[in-house]
């Protein structure tokens, strides 16, 4: 599904050049949950950047589905972006004066759903959620756990077939970083790919796999058998 090879990112600086990623040659298959790991500054975010089609200047090739994207023109990496990808940020992203109902549609509308079809989708991704009775409410007047759980309803009510979550569950409490991963796995469950950034073993245990960074480079990877599954 997702092939890189000799993937790299540079940037053009007065000191010269700056190296974000290196040689990355990586293969992840449609329906895997892997775990992108590393120190901070190790190209772990511009990874997932990449993969997700937010960042179109890169080296080396990247297909997905089969198709080279690095040959691919803004217009169609975006149309890719929409049609397969769904994201979850460590601060949710979420727009402060749109109810959560409202930030639920939004995926929808850009996807040029109708009306009548984007409120049932919205009212069945309510209900999936648990999360009816707050539909009405502002993020302002969630916790950080809902808003996170709105976050990932939203991530998903288009029914991507990879979800890109960079930190998820960085800036939560423990309780609610168990319930956002569980609910993640379960999605992979159902045939979801997975892909996540995050620097803690707890969490990259709910996956089967951690591809590790360092510098820019690849520095191993390894399988395991999955937690909560």
């Amino acid at each position: 599904m997702i092939v890189l090879d000799n993937l790299e990112k540079v940037y053009e600086t007065r000191a010269g050049k700056a190296w974000v990623l290196r040689r990355i040659s990586l293969e992840i298959r449609a329906g895997e949950f892997v775990t992108v790991m590393g120190p901070s500054g190790a190209g772990k975010s511009t990874l997932l950047a990449i993969v997700g089609m937010l960042d179109g200047a890169f080296g080396g090739t990247y297909r997905f589905l089969g198709e080279d994207i690095g040959a691919a023109d803004n217009r169609r990496r975006l149309a890719l972006h929409k049609q397969h990808f769904g994201f979850i940020f460590q601060q949710y992203h979420l727009i402060d004066d749109l109810t959560v109902a409202e930030n639920l549609e939004l995926p929808l509308e850009y996807r040029d759903v109708g009306r009548s079809e984007r409120q049932a989708i919205v009212a069945d991704t309510l209900d999936r959620f648990q999360i009816v009775g707050k539909k009405d409410l502002f993020p302002s007047q969630l916790s950080g756990g809902q808003q996170q759980l709105v976050a990932v309803a939203r991530a998903v009510i288009g029914k991507p077939g990879v979800i890109l979550a960079d930190e998820p569950v960085g800036s939560l409490h423990t309780d609610h970083g168990r319930m956002i991963m569980e609910l993640l796995a379960r999605l992979n469950r159902e045939g979801t790919t997975v892909i996540q950034v995050t620097h803690s073993a707890d969490w990259a245990a709910y996956g089967s796999r951690v591809v590790r960074l360092r510098d820019g480079w690849l520095d191993g990877e390894q399988r395991s058998s999955p937690t909560s599954r």
